[in-house]
């Protein structure tokens, strides 16, 4: 096999790959696979002989995919996000969704055409996220200027170093280059001509932020935010949501949350809920319910030391590491969320002792309260239990991430990974 044989199979692999990772042409995929291909073989090639049962099973399909699609997409758009882990949950949402409204509205469907495009839906998204995940590292060309010249600390990216503007562009997906530098006129030129012939120009914050899921932070002006105040079109919303999804999950949990307070009094001496002074929504203090899992001992206020949960503590009992380890110790936070003092999702509120060091040491702490606290939240599924000043400062990049790209969205892919975090008790301590 010749040189140019080789190179040839090379970029139809390439080729092959990128349409794996292209939303358009998964969701044309989607629909052939998995609506197009079960109604041809079930009901047939006309669609206006077809039975009824067929027809309902073709329009539940494709709404499934569609909607599903959408989600997806927003999922692993965010940082981090491993296609192959959010398949099987969100299209089993949409697919489960479809099958409800079949069984309220007693509409009659084919099982096994349902059943079909159910598992070939999850096939075709899983074959693109194999395929896709064997696509080369993303290659972008840096301008060195400015902050530009560190962005190879960013990983799972393929650095090209311009040396001169004069030089032929490498093949790359696009360049790099800090658009708040000063630029000489060479490369203002050069950047000019290569964003007029197509290819794409990233301010290297955009890239920072697009693959480590956290904002950079020097200065306040500096962070892009657009507005300083999260979307208050969610913000109310979202304060619904957590009010009405703390009052019926507390409605159902509350035999086995009793069950869990029993079980922490017998286990060791002391209340079974521990109570804390924590910084909530606007700076505003207030105090914080879980269910205790440590010896019952006095804290004194203001010592930050007594604050902080080490690594293997002594003061964590037998019944309470296991509640750390599952995050069963938060949910008496449903109190705090029916009170409109926190939500679900949002950066955890700190003690008191611990917030008032943090603010001593790192510029624009207070801004994370701009939004309500969570129970869980974008730091913790990234990032787990931190307490050195060093921690704080990347789980604060975390936080500012999470109210630059304030939405549904985000608080979904949260959610799922909060019960990844709850099954393998990532970051407890």
């Amino acid at each position: 096999m010749n040189v140019h044989r080789i190179s040839a199979i090379q970029k139809a692999s390439v080729n092959h790959r990128a349409i794996a990772n292209n939303g358009l042409a998964q969701l044309i995929g989607g629909l052939v696979v998995a609506v197009g291909l079960p109604f041809l073989v079930f009901g047939g090639t006309d669609f206006a002989a077809a039975e009824i049962v067929q027809r309902n099973v073709l329009y539940a399909t494709l709404s499934a995919v569609l909607v599903g699609h959408y989600f997806f997409r927003r999922f692993v758009f965010f940082p981090g996000a491993r296609s192959s882990s959010y398949v099987v949950p969100t299209f089993t949402a949409t697919y489960a969704i479809a099958l409800t409204v079949f069984f309220f509205f007693r509409i009659d469907y084919s099982r096994l055409a349902f059943a079909t495009s159910f598992v070939l839906c999850e096939s075709w998204y899983f074959a693109c996220h194999v395929m896709g995940a064997r696509a080369r590292p993303r290659r972008l060309a840096v301008v060195p200027v400015g902050k530009a010249r560190k962005v190879n600390r960013i990983p799972r990216i393929d650095w090209i170093w311009l040396r001169e503007s004069g030089a032929p562009l490498p093949e790359c997906d696009g360049i790099v280059v800090d658009l708040r530098a000063d630029l000489s006129d060479d490369w203002e030129r050069f950047i000019a001509e290569r964003a007029i012939s197509g290819v794409p120009v990233y301010h290297v914050k955009q890239i920072e932020e697009s693959v480590t899921g956290r904002v950079d932070i020097e200065h306040l002006s500096e962070n892009s935010f657009g507005s300083l105040v999260p979307g208050l079109g969610y913000i109310k919303i979202k304060q619904l949501i957590d009010f009405v999804g703390a009052l019926l999950i507390g409605l159902l949990l509350l035999p086995a949350l009793l069950l869990v307070a029993l079980a922490v009094k017998l286990d060791s001496r002391g209340p079974a809920l521990f109570k804390q002074k924590r910084v909530g929504y606007r700076g505003v203090p207030i105090t914080v319910y879980k269910f205790r899992t440590m010896r019952d001992e006095p804290v004194v206020q203001g010592e930050r030391d007594s604050a902080i949960t080490q690594d293997g503590d002594a003061r964590i009992t037998r019944l309470g590491r296991y509640l750390r380890h599952s995050r069963i110790d938060e949910l008496p936070q449903m109190i705090n969320i029916l009170r409109g003092e926190m939500s679900w999702i949002g950066p955890r509120p700190e003690a008191c002792a611990l917030s008032e060091w943090y603010e001593s040491e790192i510029p624009f702490y207070r801004y994370r309260h701009i939004v309500h606290p969570g129970i869980t939240g974008w730091a913790q599924v990234n990032q787990g239990h931190v307490a050195g000043v060093a921690d704080v400062l990347d789980k604060l990049q975390f936080d500012f991430y999470y109210i630059k790209y304030f939405s549904p969205w985000l608080d979904m892919l949260i959610v799922l990974r909060t019960i990844r975090t709850m099954l393998t008790g990532f970051g407890s301590k």
